[in-house]
């Protein structure tokens, strides 16, 4: 596959800091992949976005979008990109609707018209149907300040969508929605993303919204410490656990003892994947049961046991 995002040993010196802020970082994304980067506060994650974003020049190192330098060909990478902003990026003096017309008359698609109404069929379609996903047809032509945080929020999805850009950067893109909207908000990413192999970078909090993507980048103090497919990062950090329960759980613990196998009491009696299968645990117990399931580790929790281990704060 060709790489839509190449970034080679990148690095970022503020003025007066005493060490980079991000330190030689490097890592590859695909075309039409869906690539997760994630960060506690302060690891460097919101200053590389920057850069790959065009807003923030780097030290040193080099980055391409689409084959384009993010220095020398700014505007190229500019006109291929589509960005949601974890802050607000809207005009508040326009509309909803003519936030959306000059945001897709800048990028060229269509000649400028003074109103929604002389504006071609194909722009009134597409923004009406992107309207309609995100759940704001009804504001579409309200003021900006009249409309709430999670509505704006909705809009800039829809602007940073009208030009169906080759890659898609999302900066916390679900914050402030509501779980509907969220969940129609990925089913319409993830419809663009098969539909025109748009590629998307993701940085959120809500960690479970990167369990579906193709690779995830942990990046800590600067530099990346952890790469790879969800599953290949969740089974390096965290292993399936077997939950028990019994109405005797006193000679439930006596017989996982005699067994030799380490066990947590939580809510229940939890057996970490060891030699034993769960199969051949479950078939030396003689005590009955009350609880039995397999508990699969999630991405959260492989996230939270690597900065636990390493002494790094949550994002």
């Amino acid at each position: 596959m060709e790489a839509m995002i190449a970034v080679d040993q990148l690095v970022k010196q503020y003025g007066k800091a005493k060490e980079p802020s991000v330190k030689g970082v490097s890592f590859t994304v695909n075309e039409g992949e869906f690539f997760a980067f994630l960060g506690p506060n302060g690891a460097g994650k919101t200053t590389t976005i920057s850069i790959l974003t065009t807003t923030l020049s780097k030290t040193s190192g080099s980055v391409t979008i689409a084959g384009c330098d993010v220095e020398k060909q700014a505007r190229l990478v500019r006109e291929k990109v589509g960005i949601i902003f974890q802050q607000p990026s809207l005009d508040p003096n326009l509309t909803a609707e003519e936030n959306i017309r000059f945001h897709a008359c800048l990028y060229g698609m269509f000649g400028y018209r003074p109103s929604f109404a002389l504006m071609p069929a194909s722009y009134k379609t597409r923004v009406t149907d992107l309207a309609e996903i995100v759940g704001i047809e009804d504001a579409l032509f309200r003021p900006i300040k009249k409309l709430s945080g999670g509505m704006q929020r909705k809009l800039e999805i829809i602007r940073s969508l009208i030009h169906t850009p080759a890659v898609l950067f999302l900066d916390e893109p679900t914050q402030g929605l509501d779980a509907v909207s969220r969940r129609s908000l990925w089913e319409y990413i993830n419809e663009t993303r098969q539909r025109y192999g748009t590629t998307v970078f993701l940085t959120t909090h809500y960690i479970d919204e990167a369990e579906q993507v193709d690779k995830v980048c942990v990046i800590n103090q600067g530099r990346i410490v952890l790469s790879g497919a969800p599953d290949e990062i969740k089974s390096s950090l965290r292993k399936r656990e077997l939950v028990l329960d019994a109405a005797d759980r006193g000679r439930l613990i006596d017989e996982l003892s005699d067994m030799g196998l380490f066990h947590r009491v939580d809510e229940h009696v939890v057996v970490p994947y060891q030699d034993l299968s769960e199969q051949e645990v479950i078939a030396r117990l003689q005590t009955t049961l009350t609880t039995l399931k397999i508990q699969e580790p999630t991405l959260e929790d492989a996230y939270v046991e690597y900065l636990l281990k390493t002494g790094g704060k949550a994002a």
